[in-house]
């Protein structure tokens, strides 16, 4: 048995095809059936059902490629370890951010951070914060950026900054005659909010203390995954939404007159990094955290006033 085989057995798991698997690790079909063949003899088992199509493991194939793919992630943190000790700032990095901080936060650092660390390789996915915490704990990602704490003991949170609340609000509403708002103005059938699974929904429902089975008006029918859209629907039908301090920044002047402050202490949610506690990308996850608070807007470092975070 040899790390290869291990290889090609997840490739073919992937592909559930043994020519796009032999093309996706670069050797003929021929060598890759017969690699996976010896691995079979050796084991004394069948890993894949090849009489099905496509081809799918057996029972016992099912645990041994689980096995593999653990064996492989093993594999990969051996490298890790030996660029981490010869102070190697090169590799891999796979980020999962959150759909509420990715549109604000990444076009600020982004391209600064690949230049100071050209051989670094960023891979980012957008995904809610479940899906993270998840992909964290099986190895598939090295780093989330999320906001809001994940209470597993497995994985660790690395502060990056606290980013206030906003308040956006129609013209037809009271609230925009308002300098400075409560949360309790906030009337629930009046307020637009992101689809359920996103940690900012929840933020913003204990904000304004509402729960899943409060009686909303039909706003609360409408489903979006995003907050530019949730800005539109103000715009156009009424209302009012709340929107990240970053999110600010990037709307026209126009649109900054519907903004408004909440009264002191101010909302504010912390936007952090959380890791695999077993990981072992320590360098290239730091240089990750000093990047972000380099190229963020020192807006939301600048901030002395005390805020209140959900």
């Amino acid at each position: 048995m040899n790390i290869q085989q291990l290889e090609y057995i997840v490739a073919v798991d992937n592909h559930r095809h043994f020519v796009q698997a032999a093309e996706h690790c670069n050797v003929t079909q021929p060598t890759l059936s017969m690699m996976i063949r010896k691995l079979e003899e050796e084991l004394g088992v069948k890993i894949f059902d090849r009489t099905k199509q496509p081809i799918v493991p057996t029972g016992i194939g099912r645990q041994i490629i689980d096995q593999a793919k653990a064996i492989l992630r093993e594999a990969g943190r051996m490298h890790e370890l030996a660029r981490h000790f010869n102070g190697d700032l090169s590799g891999e990095l796979r980020i999962g951010i959150i759909p509420t901080i990715a549109p604000y936060l990444l076009p600020h650092f982004v391209q600064p951070f690949i230049a100071a660390y050209p051989e670094i390789s960023l891979h980012v996915s957008e995904m809610i914060t479940e899906r993270i915490m998840s992909e964290l704990k099986l190895g598939n990602l090295d780093v989330g950026i999320v906001a809001t704490v994940s209470g597993e003991s497995s994985l660790q949170e690395i502060p990056l900054y606290k980013e206030k609340f906003y308040a956006y609000v129609s013209q037809s509403t009271d609230l925009y005659n308002k300098q400075y708002i409560l949360p309790g103005d906030i009337e629930p059938n009046k307020l637009w909010l992101l689809e359920e699974g996103h940690c900012f929904r929840t933020q913003i429902q204990r904000l304004c203390e509402l729960s899943r089975n409060s009686q909303f008006g039909s706003s609360f029918n409408y489903r979006s995954g995003s907050i530019e859209t949730l800005v539109r629907m103000v715009d156009r039908n009424g209302g009012i939404t709340i929107l990240p301090q970053l999110a600010i920044e990037e709307l026209s002047e126009e649109r900054k007159k519907h903004i408004r402050h909440f009264q002191y202490p101010e909302p504010a949610r912390e936007v952090c990094l959380v890791v695999n506690r077993e990981q072992v990308k320590t360098r290239l996850i730091e240089a990750l955290r000093k990047g972000i608070i380099e190229f963020v807007p020192q807006i939301v470092f600048n901030e002395e006033k005390q805020v209140r975070v959900f």
